[in-house]
């Protein structure tokens, strides 16, 4: 069930005491920037420190997001993205990402999948469980699993790269990715052209 809330009628839901509130930063209190989305507080601040978190923030696609947004109104997609930013620094670490594409806007996928391919290139391993062509076309290596779902499914259908996937038969990601690129929508990694 969804938590029952109410909403403070001394503080009218900013959470703190009016002598707190009235400590500011540039005119904005604590209320004003939690308020904030990370977009907006990167306008804001200066400090380094928290531009390169506010950074991360966008390189997953979260600028949307509030500075003092509840992590219980996050969808899992999200909270998997903020993880990713708390890691973004890291060398030779492991990610393993359960349809990280959910709910993002196709414009911000691509986005996505570059910070993907970052992660690799500075000596990352990144293990994607995905649908969407886009990150399934820009993989370096795809284990299709199927031939069904549920009971149906579980045996490797198809190993290899995008490019011998386009190939492959007996693969409904095959078949999807075949129509995907013969309308012209997507170009896969190492595919011929």
């Amino acid at each position: 069930m969804d938590p029952v809330t109410t909403t403070c009628h001394d503080c009218e839901g900013r959470r703190f005491k009016e002598e707190v509130l009235r400590l500011t930063v540039r005119g904005r209190s604590i209320a004003d920037v939690l308020q904030m989305t990370a977009e907006q507080a990167l306008g804001f601040f200066e400090d380094t420190g928290v531009r390169r978190r506010l950074r991360a923030l966008r390189d997953v696609g979260l600028t949307y997001l509030t500075l003092g947004q509840p992590l219980s109104t996050l969808s899992g997609g999200e909270r998997q993205r903020i993880k990713l930013a708390t890691r973004l620094h890291r060398t030779g670490a492991v990610y393993v990402l359960d349809e990280p594409t959910t709910g993002l806007h196709m414009a911000d996928v691509d986005g996505l999948v570059s910070l993907l391919d970052r992660l690799v290139d500075t000596g990352n391993t990144v293990i994607v469980v995905e649908h969407n062509l886009d990150v399934i076309a820009r993989a370096d290596w795809v284990i299709d699993l199927g031939p069904d779902g549920g009971r149906d499914g579980g045996e490797i259908v198809f190993e290899g790269t995008p490019g011998q996937l386009l190939e492959a038969e007996g693969s409904f990601t095959a078949e999807h990715l075949r129509r995907a690129v013969q309308a012209d929508v997507i170009v896969p990694a190492s595919a011929p052209r």
